[in-house]
């Protein structure tokens, strides 16, 4: 803090910036290291890589905390879904004592001993609304706002996005929504299936959190329905002993992307049969051909699927409309429900305010 204390006194009287600089902003601070945007894993990550180089950095965070996705809007029940061998930041590997998969609890525990460890000091409640590199004087402009839309702009040579692909909510609007009358929620909202036991919950999405969260209702004595709108490889968490994602990066060291999707499949479809039966149908490509393709990631299974065979989880196609406490879908069925669950992820914000 003593560092951003010392660069926060220094504004920015250079004539390069024009002479009205400081009368249009509250405030327009001079930042000569890089600047960070993001709190996240990545965004301590790299910071973390700079101070090991000598080279200090700004870390401007839009919550009140580090890792806030993780912190503020995962479910209780959330672990790494990959073993944490391929999680660790650099220079610091996970703890010896916490299990292949760490908990929500632990991960964050751990983001905050590597923050202490490299004395890492964001500067939190700063917005970006805008990051535009100024052609005239060669260096960044990133304006922010704090928690009383105080303007802030600061100013430097270097400037590093760490957002993520999952900064904001996606929420589909579905017709008839507000006719709904119950509690219609995203999964960043989500925390427990407990205050749904005995409902009838509508969880829309069948990615990993659609699925964790519909298996997480069910243990809580909740009657999930899963929408499953478009095809989903289901893959198990582990193969022969090991984690499938660890498997599969060892194997496409040797063989072409093609051929380990289609030994991954074979081996899926030994260990969880087929799932076409039960409504979930594999895409056209392979599981790690359209992750590259398209982004989208196969669902490692944690239990789920065994739920959906023994009947626990409905499976449901895509939505037609909502209507009071009901609704119905693409084949004319019509289902009453006490609340709906929205898993249908996130998005980048990059595009709204990187110019």
């Amino acid at each position: 803090m003593d560092y951003y204390k010392e660069i926060e006194g220094k504004r920015v009287h250079d004539h390069r910036f024009g002479k009205n600089t400081m009368s249009t902003l509250a405030r327009c601070i001079w930042v000569p290291c890089p600047i960070i945007i993001g709190a996240g894993p990545s965004g301590l990550a790299v910071a973390a890589c700079l101070k090991e180089r000598g080279i200090p950095s700004l870390i401007l965070e839009k919550a009140n905390c580090i890792a806030s996705l993780w912190k503020l809007k995962t479910y209780d029940r959330l672990r790494l879904h990959l073993p944490k061998q391929f999680c660790e930041l650099p220079f610091m590997p996970f703890p010896a004592n916490f299990p292949t998969y760490p908990t929500k609890i632990q991960f964050v525990a751990y983001l905050e001993s590597y923050k202490n460890s490299f004395g890492l000091d964001p500067v939190f409640n700063k917005t970006v609304v805008s990051a535009e590199f100024d052609d005239q004087c060669g260096f960044w402009r990133i304006k922010t706002l704090g928690l009383k839309q105080e303007e802030t702009e600061y100013v430097s040579q270097w400037l590093i996005v760490a957002t993520g692909e999952n900064a904001d909510e996606v929420v589909p609007r579905i017709d008839g929504m507000d006719d709904f009358g119950g509690p219609i929620l995203h999964t960043s909202s989500y925390k427990s299936g407990l205050l749904f036991r005995g409902k009838d919950v509508l969880v829309v999405g069948c990615g990993n959190s659609g699925m964790e969260v519909s298996l997480d209702l069910c243990n809580s004595n909740a009657r999930p329905s899963l929408v499953v709108r478009d095809s989903v490889h289901v893959l198990p968490q582990e193969m022969l002993g090991k984690s499938t994602f660890g498997l599969s990066m060892w194997l496409l060291k040797w063989f072409p992307v093609r051929l380990v999707d289609r030994f991954l499949l074979l081996v899926s479809r030994f260990m969880l049969g087929d799932t076409e039966k039960f409504g979930l149908h594999r895409p056209e490509f392979g599981p790690l051909e359209l992750k590259n393709r398209s982004g989208k990631t196969p669902v490692l299974d944690v239990g789920t699927l065994a739920k959906i065979k023994s009947g626990n989880i409905k499976v449901c196609l895509g939505i037609k409309r909502i209507t009071h406490r009901a609704v119905e879908f693409v084949d004319g069925k019509k289902e009453n429900f006490d609340a709906i669950i929205l898993a249908t992820g996130y998005k980048s914000n990059v595009p709204q305010w990187l110019k």
